[in-house]
């Protein structure tokens, strides 16, 4: 008997590419069906077959609170029925606006969007406008969103301008984007001794999470930081993902550096597509209608999802929620290590707060090239036998995962001892 989720991803095969809407939902890295979601509650997922997955996807980041948290979902419900939409300003998004440059050192300004991508788009095409320079830094590895700057990879060489890594990206576009190695200072210092004097942005998540996570190495992110100061270039963090993930002031306030401006996400939406960027006032004043820099959107500000984030924000100010989020994360990365160990698997796990990374190697890597080298086939079979535990992981090996604050201690506790009897056998 042919399953439901079977049934829907072949129904959604002969409508949508590949059956999906965003290209890691298809399963194709690690092979099999995946699951259609049909109801997710605190730290659980049920997918169209009934089956119940404990979730460390978390809708790719968000769900910080868990799913369907009743003061989120209040919040929907209340501002919904007041209306889905305007396209005039709200009080929410105001509200939100005094919310984030409240919390956030590095913003004095900031605007509303609908998505990451959207955000860093927007920031970049700012850098550009406000320093009258057209050349970008971002590190292989990295995410940025889908926009025609950021489609790019590494050339061939240490200091070689990319070339696109997606159909439809010009390469003379590409070639307006310098693409350098994540934690190498050395190789960052040698790219603006060459090129200091066009480097409009250098764009960096200050904890990549879109390569699996990596943590940046010590002196890394005050170097890029040091850098655009001397040379007049901005510097732009990339917190769609550690926005309020990692930690109250995100990774800007865990690393003690402010960027010039900042891309939100995730966290801030709740689960609803909200994101945002913003930074130094003077920066900001460049984007119409104050300025030349063009920026519009017809849902940005959107007053349902302005208040699902908004809820999010206010769960997240609870006394002592970080600690317990990281403590959480780290019973789950250390009890995985001694597994492992135990077991003696060649694998490595680590966390940042609410983020944590899994890994088919010796040690947890520090770059892309180190992250390319694991045992991609390894983390396959992990993988495949956790769901079917019913436990969900990225279905990726290049992807980080999320823990909740609905995730319990019980919950933990039978993640390991799946992944312990997994480990069991894949030993003999």
């Amino acid at each position: 008997m042919t399953s439901r989720n079977q049934a829907l991803f072949d129904a959604a095969q002969r409508r949508i590419p590949g059956g999906v809407n965003s290209p890691v939902r298809a399963f194709r890295s690690v092979g099999g069906i995946p699951p259609f979601l049909r109801e997710g509650r605190g730290a659980h997922v049920w997918d169209e077959d009934g089956k119940r997955y404990t979730d460390y996807v978390g809708s790719w980041g968000p769900l910080i609170l868990g799913h369907a948290h009743p003061n989120v979902i209040r919040a929907v419900q209340d501002t919904a029925a007041r209306g889905l939409s305007f396209g005039t300003p709200t009080a929410l998004e105001v509200e939100m606006a005094e919310r984030l440059c409240a919390l956030l050192p590095c913003m004095e300004m900031v605007r509303l969007v609908s998505s990451g991508t959207e955000a860093t788009m927007s920031a970049i095409r700012l850098a550009r406008g406000a320093s009258g320079r057209d050349l970008l830094i971002k590190f292989e590895g990295c995410y940025h969103g889908h926009s025609d700057s950021l489609l790019v990879k590494a050339g061939s060489g240490l200091l070689t301008f990319g070339h696109p890594s997606s159909g439809g990206v010009p390469d003379d576009l590409a070639r307006h984007t310098l693409v350098l190695d994540y934690n190498d200072t050395e190789g960052l210092e040698r790219a603006f001794a060459e090129h200091a004097d066009r480097v409009a942005a250098l764009i960096v998540e200050p904890v990549a999470g879109n390569m699996n996570l990596v943590a940046p190495r010590p002196g890394f992110l005050q170097a890029a930081c040091d850098l655009c100061t001397r040379h007049g270039a901005v510097l732009i963090f990339d917190e769609v993902m550690t926005g309020f993930r990692v930690g109250p002031r995100g990774a800007q306030g865990l690393y003690g550096i402010e960027p010039d401006l900042l891309t939100l996400g995730k966290v801030i939406g709740g689960g609803m597509p909200v994101a945002a960027f913003g930074g130094r006032r003077e920066l900001m004043e460049h984007i119409a209608p104050l300025g030349a820099v063009y920026q519009a959107g017809t849902l940005s500000g959107n007053p349902v999802a302005v208040a699902a984030g908004l809820a999010t924000l206010d769960g997240i100010s609870a006394p002592g929620f970080y600690e317990a989020l990281e403590k959480r994360t780290r019973q789950l990365v250390d009890g995985l290590n001694e597994s492992a160990k135990r077991h003696g698997i060649r694998f490595s796990a680590q966390s940042v707060g609410g983020m944590f990374g899994l890994y088919f190697a010796e040690h947890c890597p520090e770059s892309y090239a180190e992250v390319m080298s694991c045992d991609k086939e390894a983390f396959n079979r992990f993988f495949h036998a956790m769901l079917d535990a019913g436990h969900y992981f990225a279905p990726s090996a290049y992807e980080a995962g999320f823990v909740s604050a609905a995730h319990e201690e019980s919950d933990i506790a039978a993640t390991l001892a799946a992944a312990d009897a997994y480990f069991s056998k894949a030993r003999r």
